[in-house]
């Protein structure tokens, strides 16, 4: 099994951004975290970080092509705004739980809106950095539970 973990905007300043929301951990921290976390349940884990909003349509797109099974995706600020990104993961159909490390309820009025909820298969709040390592095991059943039907 093969899982792209998708990152949007400012992940990667993890640990200098908003740590009293954010946490201290570093962005290389959770990609240790999660790789530790996917060797123990024997799947692939493939990185992919962005800034900029059609580079992570490029990396939804490019998953289909590359035969990915389910996508990890915290699209960060981009979860609020970007109908684009919220149609290349309904567009590839390839699973996805969307994962946000603070409780976005809990915050400002703006980011109650989620484009990207309405095409993912989960949705995972305000477990910190272990959102990420639920989001994975939550696919590993969602795709084997597929794969048996």
């Amino acid at each position: 099994m093969k899982i792209l973990v998708l990152n949007g905007p400012n992940i990667n300043i993890l640990g200098i951004r908003e740590p009293e929301i954010y946490g201290r951990q570093s962005y290389k921290d959770l990609l240790k975290m999660i790789s530790e976390h996917a060797e123990e349940k024997s799947v692939a884990v493939e990185f992919y970080q962005s800034n900029h909003e059609g580079d992570l349509v490029d990396a939804i797109q490019k998953a289909y092509f590359d035969g990915v099974d389910g996508i990890v995706f915290n699209p960060a600020a981009y979860t609020h705004t970007s109908v684009a990104i919220a149609d290349a993961v309904k567009g590839v159909g390839i699973p996805t739980v969307e994962v946000h490390i603070s409780e976005v309820s809990e915050r400002e009025a703006f980011r109650q809106v989620s484009y990207i909820r309405a095409v993912a298969v989960k949705t995972i709040c305000g477990h910190g950095l272990a959102g990420y390592n639920e989001a994975i095991d939550f696919l590993i059943d969602h795709i084997g539970e597929k794969n048996e039907a």
